[in-house]
């Protein structure tokens, strides 16, 4: 079997359940040591005391398959923790080559009733999370390439989600923190190029214990066939994203379920209007964009993932 990635080094975060320990899986797979991250609190909203277990659970597992990997419990969310999980990387295996995003938590509701906290907590996890280990990442490939004085191997895979992409109405602590982690992304990647990293964002889809809610009324198989939803539909493509063949893709934003990938392009310009005076009037705001929605029904909001073709089902 080839093995793209023998030799390199990965860090995989929440990768003790789900979509972690599928991608984590992959990586090893492909000949990647991996360290396996993951807080392993029980609740998907956070909650319930830390437990290495799930973290030390998927790394024996990539043993027992042959591979490499050394787990790591740590709370990705705290700046400290995230640069001992980058020390730890490179302690061990010598090198860091591979960041893959995906811890997060869900504290679902609508913006009307959702506290502080359940703001807070969200985008600590994800959106500081994310920047956490993409920071102590990046800061490591930055003094190698000064050392050799040439470019290095680094990839970077974030998870965002099509809750940014469509809207979610109960989940705007989520959804913004989607968001900024595409932000962040793109902002790595023009950031990171000189150095040799890439840094791209996935919208992946599937049936997971933070998607449980979500993806309820879609059976599963009742045969032996992979379920349509299977973590192990998006764990090729972040396989793939970490491999010297994906070069040439950096600060890209990729949807992946069901064995289906779509890149989605940066938002594009609808319309365009421009002031017949000095600056615009709200009668003339009113005569040029108020005909331009004429034909959409009061209250309808713009749907991504239904423009793209993506919507669920």
């Amino acid at each position: 079997m080839e093995m793209p990635l023998k030799g390199r080094t990965a860090i995989v975060t929440g990768a003790g359940r789900g979509l972690g320990r599928a991608e984590a899986l992959e990586l090893a797979r492909l000949g990647a040591h991996v360290v396996v991250n993951d807080f392993g609190r029980p609740g998907r909203d956070g909650t319930g005391h830390a437990d290495a277990t799930p973290a030390e659970q998927v790394a024996e597992e990539i043993r027992a398959q042959g591979g490499t990997a050394t787990p790591h419990s740590g709370d990705v969310a705290d700046h400290q923790q995230a640069e001992e999980l980058t020390r730890l990387a490179v302690d061990t295996y010598g090198s860091l080559d591979i960041l893959v995003n995906n811890a997060g938590i869900l504290r679902d509701r609508m913006i009307f009733s959702m506290t502080e906290d359940e703001w807070d907590s969200v985008i600590h996890v994800h959106l500081k999370g994310h920047y956490n280990t993409t920071h102590f990442a990046s800061r490591h490939w930055r003094e190698r390439a000064k050392a050799t004085g040439a470019p290095v191997f680094g990839r970077i895979v974030n998870t965002s989600s099509e809750a940014f992409l469509a809207g979610s109405a109960g989940q705007p602590n989520y959804a913004a923190a989607k968001g900024g982690i595409v932000g962040l992304t793109t902002s790595t990647a023009l950031a990171l190029a000189k150095y040799g990293v890439t840094a791209n964002v996935i919208c992946p889809r599937a049936r997971t214990r933070m998607t449980e809610d979500v993806f309820a009324g879609f059976a599963e198989p009742t045969d032996e066939s992979l379920d349509p939803l299977a973590p192990e539909h998006v764990a090729p493509l972040v396989g793939y994203l970490a491999s010297p063949a994906a070069a040439r893709i950096n600060g890209q934003l990729l949807v992946v379920h069901g064995g289906m990938v779509a890149i989605v392009e940066r938002p594009r310009v609808q319309a365009k209007f421009d002031t017949a005076e000095e600056a615009f009037t709200y009668d003339e705001l009113d005569a040029l964009l108020t005909p331009h929605y004429k034909d959409r029904p009061p209250n309808e909001t713009f749907a991504a993932a239904e423009v793209l073709g993506l919507k669920h089902g």
